[in-house]
């Protein structure tokens, strides 16, 4: 039978094998793209590239875990850039005058709450739609970064000026936990607490229901504006998690140094498995697309691949990402 594979016991037609292979791409992805490092650059496989992975994972896996619930909830978040540099650089701003930690948790309390006056924004506006939702937040980005730029005046703050101590950072950027990396483990502490969230409590399932459908959520008493602020929430937050480790890793923050973030974090929620129709997706699948996309930027840099080659092959797997979406719901 032409439109049968047989495996033994199992007869498998086309469209079962097609299926199979497009849930499981990232997978193969994954292994294809450290075969071919390995073969062609010894220093893939050591300790020190390693370590090395484990911080490249730090900013963008906070932020595409909280871009996963926006997805899954029906919606997209392009105000993630802004957010990352006005926290960041506003956190900074403050380590002096009132110590490292109330900056931090400042920080983290303005991202959350710019994260809800995102989801405020497009339910007073009556945004329901992935559409409406992406040239508001691009505005809101716009926003932001805005104001970054106008609170430094266009400046660049450099971390080593800093003159109160900051132990908290330095930890996160350089800290061990045995062969894992600070951030490393503080990014499978948050996955365990969303992927406990997302499948084990009611707000979790009503946020897949609203992605699936929010006029028939609405229909059966689900709050969909309440979640639409919740996921945009979760988002902020995570993005602010994000912009800390982010300036734990460099020394120098520039008012736009949230530029490209939310690019690569669609990218990996999408490539994760993620349908960007809404209603379906895991944070563990998100964590499958971000190690896709830091080994593809990782191997790239030990290959020699220029930077603007590497932009140009990030852009087409977003493209192919988005296709492949398409095919699966089909």
């Amino acid at each position: 039978m032409t439109n049968q594979l047989q495996l033994g016991k199992f007869n498998l037609n086309k469209t079962q094998v097609t299926q199979f292979l497009l849930e499981y791409l990232v997978f193969f992805g994954i292994l294809v793209l450290v075969i071919i490092t390995a073969i062609i650059q010894p220093n893939f496989l050591t300790a020190q590239n390693f370590t090395n992975l484990m911080r490249q994972f730090g900013p963008l896996s906070f932020v595409a875990l909280g871009m996963t619930f926006i997805i899954i909830g029906g919606f997209i978040d392009l105000s993630v850039p802004g957010l990352i540099s006005i926290v960041a650089i506003i956190t900074l701003s403050l380590v002096d005058t009132i110590g490292e930690a109330p900056a931090m948790l400042i920080g983290l309390l303005l991202g959350t709450s710019l994260g809800c006056l995102n989801g405020s924004v497009l339910v007073i506006s009556g945004a329901s739609t992935q559409a409406k939702a992406l040239f508001i937040t691009y505005g809101m980005s716009q926003l932001y970064g805005a104001i970054a730029l106008f609170h430094t005046g266009g400046r660049s703050m450099n971390r080593t000026l800093i003159a109160h101590p900051m132990p908290i950072t330095t930890a996160i950027g350089t800290g061990m936990v045995g062969f894992l990396s600070l951030s490393f483990v503080i990014f499978l502490c948050f996955l365990v607490i969303l992927y406990i969230f997302q499948s084990k409590t009611l707000f979790g399932r009503y946020i897949n229901y609203t992605g699936g459908n929010i006029v028939a959520a609405e229909l059966n008493g689900i709050p969909t504006k309440r979640i639409m602020v919740l996921i945009y929430a979760i988002c902020g937050f995570m993005a602010a998690v994000g912009a800390m480790v982010l300036f734990s890793r460099v020394t120098v923050t520039t008012p736009t140094v949230g530029a490209g973030f939310e690019r690569d974090a669609i990218m990996s929620v999408v490539v994760g498995g993620t349908s960007l129709m809404g209603g379906k997706g895991s944070v563990v699948r998100t964590m499958l697309g971000v190690s896709l996309v830091v080994l593809m930027s990782n191997c790239m840099n030990l290959l020699g691949v220029q930077t603007h080659l590497q932009e140009v092959l990030r852009g087409a797997i977003l493209v192919t990402a988005i296709w492949l979406d398409h095919r699966r719901h089909l």
